[in-house]
Formats: C-alpha cells, sequence, structure tokens
C-alpha cells in the first residue's frame, strides 16, 4: 500500500508507469545536459523542467485514482466542447504560441500546454460513453461509424491547421481501434478507410514538407544532409549503440547530430547509450503495460469501463507503437512523443493522468466495487468483445 493504493492487485500498472518515468528522466538528463549548459549555462534547465511535469503528473495519476471517475461521465459532452475551445484557442494571438512553423501550444504559466494531448483522452471517452449507450445501433453504419467519425473530423480539422499530422494520424487510428472492437461492420470500417484515403492523399502531397517526407522516408540516402537527416542520424544513433550501447551520457549524435533528440527522438539515444538491451528493455515494459491493461478490461463487466480501459490503453500503446517506428524508419518522420518518457509536457501529464485512471478501475475490480451499469446485458457483451480479442 503506498499512498492509500493497493499495489498487491494483480491488474495493478502502477510499476511498468514508474519504471518508464525513471528511464525517460534519466534520458532526458542525459540528452539534455550539454544542450542546456550552452544555452542556459545550467546543465540541469530541462531537467527541472521535466521533473517539475513529472511530479504534476504524479498529481494528477494519484488524484484520478482515487476519485470515482464514474461520474465525470455525465460531462462528457462538456469536456468535448471544452477540448474544441482549447483547440480553437491556439489560433488566437497572445494565447496561442507558435513555434517552427506550427501553433500548437497554449500559453499557461508557468508552461504550455498542447490541447491536441488532451483531445485524445476526451475522444476515448466520448467513444466508451456513445458505444455502451448504442451497443445494438453499432453495426449500423449511421451509430457505428458517420457519427463517431464525425465528431473524431471535428477534432482532426482544427488540429491539421495547426499544423500536426502525427496527432491526426494517431487520433485517427485510436479511434478506428475502438469502433471495430465496439461492433462497427469490419466492411463499413473498410468503407471509411477508404474514403479517407483521398483525404490523405491530398493532405499529404498539397504539402511539400510532409511529400518531402514521404519521398526521403523511401530513400533518406537520397538526401542525408536534407529531408533524410534526422532518419539517417537515427540510424546511425542505433548502430553505434550496438548490444551493450556506448554509455550513459556517452552518445555522440546528441550533439546537435539528431533534432528534438529529448522528444521525438529520444528512443534513438537510448539506443545509442544503451544498445540493443536498453530497446529491448523500453519495449517489453510497455508490452508489460499493454498487457496489464488488455487484462484490465478483460476482469470488468461494466462496457463503459471495458472500453475505456481498452481505449487508454491503446492510446498510449498506439503512441509508443508510431514513435518506435518513426525512430526505426519503419514510418515516415511525425512528431509525436514516446509515452512516459520524452522530454515532458502534455503528452507526459496527459498520459500519467490516464494511467490514474486505469490504476484506478484496477482497485476497483481488485476490490468488486465495479457495478453494472447496463445490469442485463453487459455480462454478454462483454463475452462478445472478449471473443473479438481472441
Amino acid at each position: 500500500m503506498i499512498g492509500g493504493l493497493n499495489l498487491k492487485g494483480t491488474h495493478s500498472i502502477i510499476f511498468p508507469v514508474i519504471i518508464l518515468v525513471f528511464i525517460g528522466t534519466l534520458m532526458v538528463y542525459s540528452s539534455t545536459a550539454l544542450m542546456a549548459m550552452r544555452k542556459y549555462d545550467s546543465g540541469f534547465h530541462y531537467l527541472w523542467k521535466h521533473l517539475f511535469t513529472v511530479f504534476v503528473g504524479i498529481a494528477a495519476m494519484w488524484t484520478l485514482s482515487k476519485i470515482d471517475f464514474q461520474k465525470i461521465r455525465p460531462f462528457v459532452y462538456v469536456l468535448l466542447g471544452f477540448s474544441l475551445l482549447m483547440l480553437m484557442l491556439v489560433f488566437v494571438p497572445g494565447i496561442g504560441i507558435e513555434a517552427n512553423g506550427a501553433r500548437r501550444w497554449l500559453r499557461l504559466w508557468p508552461t504550455t500546454f498542447q490541447p491536441s494531448e488532451l483531445a485524445k483522452v476526451v475522444m476515448v471517452f466520448f467513444l466508451a460513453d456513445y458505444m455502451d449507450k448504442n451497443i445494438h445501433r453499432m453495426r449500423e453504419f449511421t451509430y457505428g461509424i458517420a457519427i463517431p467519425v464525425g465528431v473524431m473530423l471535428l477534432f482532426q480539422v482544427l488540429i491539421i491547421y495547426q499544423p500536426d499530422f502525427g496527432a491526426v494520424m494517431s487520433l485517427g487510428i485510436l479511434t478506428v481501434i475502438l469502433l471495430v472492437l465496439g461492433g462497427a461492420r469490419l466492411r463499413h470500417v473498410g468503407l471509411l478507410v477508404l474514403m479517407s484515403l483521398p483525404a490523405i492523399y491530398v493532405l499529404i502531397f498539397s504539402s511539400p514538407y510532409r511529400m518531402k517526407r514521404i519521398i526521403c522516408f523511401t530513400d533518406p540516402w537520397k538526401d542525408p544532409f536534407g529531408c533524410g537527416f534526422q532518419l539517417v542520424q537515427s540510424f546511425i544513433a542505433f548502430g553505434s549503440g550496438r548490444f551493450f550501447g556506448v554509455g550513459l551520457g556517452e552518445s555522440r549524435q546528441k550533439l546537435y547530430f539528431l533534432p528534438e533528440v529529448h522528444t521525438d527522438f529520444i528512443f534513438s539515444i537510448i539506443g545509442e547509450e544503451l544498445g540493443l538491451v536498453g530497446v529491448f528493455t523500453v519495449v517489453g515494459v510497455f508490452v508489460w503495460l499493454f498487457l496489464k491493461g488488455i487484462k484490465l478490461a478483460a476482469g470488468t463487466e461494466d462496457p463503459f469501463v471495458y472500453f475505456l480501459t481498452i481505449g487508454l490503453t491503446m492510446m498510449i500503446g498506439v503512441q509508443a507503437i508510431i514513435n518506435f517506428a518513426v525512430s526505426t524508419g519503419l514510418m515516415p518522420t511525425k512528431g509525436l512523443p514516446l509515452p512516459f518518457i520524452s522530454y515532458g509536457g502534455s503528452a507526459l501529464l496527459i498520459n500519467m493522468a490516464a494511467a490514474g485512471i486505469l490504476l484506478n478501475i484496477a482497485q476497483r475490480n481488485n476490490s468488486g466495487r465495479v457495478e453494472m451499469d447496463t445490469a442485463s446485458h453487459g455480462q454478454s457483451l462483454r463475452n462478445t468483445y472478449l471473443r473479438r480479442l481472441r
């Protein structure tokens, strides 16, 4: 028992979260110390800011692990409206912050906040609530696809104008996965994917920047000092690490060779400094966390809680997989941090809050306090979804 949390439950996920946050804090300091010394005359500048977010995240995780998350459910549409408002505020001068040609952040003392990260959690809450209430209509195109995808598009349109193509893609993937698990017909999902292909094509090839990324993704060595620079340097980092790594703090790629080294490409520095052992350790802890989330979902009988658990688990898992894929050249470069590990900010705070909700669900399952909201059909519904997963 720590801080009122029961850690003996078989579904507890706090340990993998703590391990990932610890690794992240270690690697943030390792990757930023020299840069911080040159820019701010203190090698601890980024570390202190990261630790501030970690402490706020711990407070959010502990708070959400204790409150009754079911009480949040009636306000899901209020949260949708609030998230949309925050996404619009980034375009307001003096409130929104522009950096590197993008307006993705809100100015909040003493830090900034990225509303697209909140939108992912709110979308999970909305879909969990929506699919529970429309259980028997999810196989209809209108209820199973059109309405939830329409809500998703409201977020995506605002996010793409920031622009943040990575957040758009991760939100889309997360929504499709949840709709499939929620009972939407596969042929309807396939039709949705086909209908989205022209839009994806236009989004990519109407932007010279995105088009160049796709071209360089296929062969980054064609332009190793241009659009292929990040990926080539990431390959060099992984190659230099070999099995045991060059040693903690000994990375050469972090010396202004690899851009965004403490955020989007921190996994590459893990590969360089800690080697294949470090890479497998990080991937293994994420797999551990993912399996805990799936097992936690399998242990609940309330459809809303089931969808919420699956959704939050998938939210973390999808972002981790995309970051791994980008760092290793399996996907085109896009700005998505590695959950719990990348330099602190909105993503770290939101993911720790999501972990708090999962801890809350785990404690309620273990103590037998999860009650059926849809008594007559909840058990059979859960079994149906579990058969789908098998």
